[in-house]
């Protein structure tokens, strides 16, 4: 199984999805960590500002681990059969072995509507960008 982490800056598990260009790739055998690598995405291939109708490199990815996220970034990741996370959890590998263990704390979607209404505010100028027209 391989599990991304949103990082931006390689050491806290980033709070927002479509602006991070930095991802720690996770291989996972079970309940075990069995490599650990950095991917660095440039700007054009972050979340924001890639199609959702084009091929991006986090694809073969099974799960993907944020702080935060909007619903239609949510969307776009479930149509590429990608699990999003939305956690509060600070450190990527304790996230990780959470997640595995089954014991990741994850927040619900009233927590992370919340959140991305609180970052972008009321009237998003981005929503539908993501890959789903939100409603």
């Amino acid at each position: 199984m391989k599990i991304a982490v949103s990082s931006q800056n390689q050491t806290n598990v980033t709070g927002h999805l479509g602006h991070c260009q930095k991802f720690w790739i996770y291989d996972a055998e079970g309940m075990t960590i069995q490599n650990k690598q950095l991917l660095q995405l440039t700007k054009a291939q972050s979340f924001h500002e890639s199609s959702p109708k084009e091929s991006h490199p986090l694809d073969d990815v099974q799960v993907l681990i944020s702080g935060g996220i909007g619903n239609g970034l949510a969307c776009r990741l479930e149509a590429k059969n990608i699990k999003p996370i939305v956690t509060p959890e600070t450190d990527p590998d304790a996230a990780v072995n959470a997640y595995l263990a089954g014991s990741l704390i994850v927040k619900t979607q009233e927590e992370r509507d919340r959140d991305h209404e609180a970052e972008h505010g009321a009237e998003d100028e981005h929503k539908g960008k993501c890959g789903c027209k939100e409603t």
